[in-house]
């Protein structure tokens, strides 16, 4: 049976010595001293290690069950969600208008790592919630405010999102969903929608299902599309749940992984919905969401990676496998322990510094939308919407590699469920596809993202790697294990988005064809920046004398791996993206 042990001390790393939050002068970090993250962190640990991890096998095994409507959780679900809303985890970051802690994003950030990392199933519950949250703090009246946001920052009602139909995924301008308006002011929802996360369960009095469907007078595509509040139970002048509303859940789908968490069929039949925010502008309010979401799952991607590797770390070095090329390294045994072997080595080196530069990466994003939230820096929105598809795509995709690699790591043992790395991977698969398929992010990223505010974004973000290489030019420790890489995969990002400025515009395909890998040449870019950062503060807690050498030591190699045998991919994405969209559009339709 896997097991999940909180890195507390890594993401205190990243905190306190490489984005030096309290250093910031964002609003709150200041009481995000290294004593509180700690208290908080270990406590969120705990929680995960005893609480949450426990349970990700039997959602595996049990799934979720429908019977005559009503969905079953899997076994101990309900006293764990309990668990979570008494500690108050559901309302760490939320508003304390509505009951909340008050909390920065980057926190709950650091926090869902952890539930992610033990149960990411389970977790979804709580996660879309906190979306529904978002979603109606910014956009809902305060009306709906008062009615909606205590319950589900408590998690006492929970939240999921509605955009897909049977015959419309990414495309939702073929939406066939409708809103009627009412005499009341409300709206009659009529539709289908497949795919919703926690869609219908038994962990929560009442969920509020935030819908998109077309209003009359919208017109035709995404133009016309609004946004509603459709609850399960409509709510009383008091506050609690009454009639039962048309809404249900007509089947629950059977998944490749995420089995703990109810994916529904959800059936709207002339149910009561309540705008939110402008008529006709309801994916201005979903995308409130669906950023958040986004993010979220870029951390999903390299969470579940994390507990794939710290699996896989310790079967390396119990399972005896043959002998080491130089000797034996373990003579009294009959045979060297697999992490011995240097292919075994590689691949675990592949998975500490992926999984270590994205948990920087990702924290470095929360910590800019906290800059934008409680700032109102512009500059730190736009940076994070350029970056929110690189987050999203670029994890998810290296994050399921790296549980395919920890499950590799245990032979054909890793292939029988009773070890439990398989659903590593299956869990894992899903945040490639869901909150737009990983294609989608790239064309988002190099369609829309590039050129936003006419390229201030990316050109900030080059700015900002040649700052960082020039400030510390003549660090000697830094230069040539970590700047030179850095400079070299910076200029080849910089070559690719030039390639698109250039041929862009009279061939589009040229760019789109290309999109996927300037996803990627951008991670690693990304990536390559926050281990040179990591890599720095590492050198500097040693010559300041820390007393914990070996650690930082440790951050300094596997950095240099990085830097070494992983950064390098820029080359061959830059590559594939110079060679046109010739090679890829080149067979007509009917030859595949």
């Amino acid at each position: 049976m896997p097991s999940y042990t909180a890195p507390t001390k890594d993401m205190q790393f990243v905190l306190h010595e490489v984005l030096k939050i309290t250093e910031t002068g964002v609003p709150g970090y200041a009481d995000l001293e290294r004593d509180f993250t700690e208290a908080v962190l270990d406590a969120a640990g705990k929680v995960s290690a005893e609480v949450l991890a426990p349970l990700n096998a039997i959602g595996d095994t049990q799934g979720c069950v429908m019977d005559n409507g009503v969905v079953r959780t899997p076994e101990g679900f309900d006293t764990a969600f309990a668990a979570m809303k008494d500690g108050g985890w559901t309302a760490l970051d939320c508003d304390p208008d509505f009951g909340g802690q008050g909390m920065p994003y980057l926190m709950n950030c650091a926090v869902g790592e952890m539930f992610v990392s033990a149960n990411m199933a389970f977790n979804m519950y709580q996660g879309l919630t906190h979306g529904a949250y978002s979603a109606i703090r910014t956009h809902g009246t305060d009306d709906q405010k008062r009615t909606y946001l205590p319950k589900l920052v408590s998690c006492d009602w929970t939240g999921t999102m509605n955009l897909t139909e049977p015959h419309c995924g990414t495309d939702l301008g073929l939406m066939r969903t409708r809103a009627e308006p009412q005499a009341d002011g409300s709206y009659a929802i009529t539709g289908q929608k497949i795919f919703i996360s926690a869609g219908e369960h038994d962990l929560a009095e009442n969920i509020i299902h935030l819908v998109l469907a077309k209003a009359p007078g919208g017109g035709e595509g995404t133009k016309g599309i609004s946004l509603f509040i459709v609850p399960k139970f409509l709510v009383n002048a008091d506050g609690s749940p009454g009639a039962r509303n048309a809404v249900s859940a007509g089947k629950i789908e059977e998944k490749m992984g995420i089995h703990g968490n109810a994916t529904c069929v959800m059936n709207y039949d002339g149910a009561t919905g309540f705008l939110l925010g402008d008529l006709h502008k309801g994916m201005r309010a979903m995308f409130t969401m669906m950023n958040e979401a986004r993010l979220g799952v870029g951390l999903q991607g390299y969470a579940v990676a994390v507990a794939a590797y710290q699996n896989a770390v310790a079967y390396a070095r119990d399972r005896l496998q043959g002998r080491a090329v130089t000797g034996a390294e373990n003579p009294t045994g009959p045979a060297d322990p697999l992490i011995v072997h240097p292919d075994i080595r590689r691949s675990l080196m592949e998975q500490k510094a992926f999984v270590e530069g994205a948990r920087a990466f990702t924290f470095w994003g929360a910590h800019l939308i906290d800059r934008s939230h409680r700032m109102g820096d512009a500059d730190a929105e736009g940076l994070i919407s350029l970056l929110t598809p690189v987050i999203k795509g670029f994890l998810t995709d290296k994050g399921f590699d790296m549980a395919v690699q920890a499950q590799q790591v245990y032979g054909g043992h890793g292939y029988i469920e009773e070890w439990g790395m398989s659903q590593f991977v299956r869990d894992a698969r899903i945040a490639m596809i869901y909150e737009g398929a990983n294609g989608v992010q790239a064309l988002d990223l190099v369609g829309r993202k590039l050129a936003q505010d006419g390229g201030k974004h990316v050109m900030a973000f080059f700015e900002m790697v040649k700052t960082f290489l020039k400030e510390n030019e003549d660090d000697a420790a830094l230069k040539a294990t970590f700047l030179d890489p850095l400079r070299k995969a910076s200029k080849d990002l910089q070559a690719a988005a030039m390639f698109f400025m250039q041929n862009g515009m009279k061939n589009p395909n040229a760019a789109l064809a290309g999109s996927y890998d300037f996803m990627h040449l951008m991670g690693h870019v990304c990536l390559g920046l926050m281990w040179a950062r990591a890599a720095k503060a590492a050198t500097m807690a040693l010559d300041s004398g820390a007393p914990d050498k070996a650690f930082y030591e440790t951050k300094i190699t596997t950095g240099r791996f990085y830097m070494a045998r992983c950064l390098p991919a820029t080359a061959l994405h830059l590559a594939r993206i110079e060679s046109g969209a010739d090679p890829v559009m080149a067979l007509p339709a009917e030859a595949f």
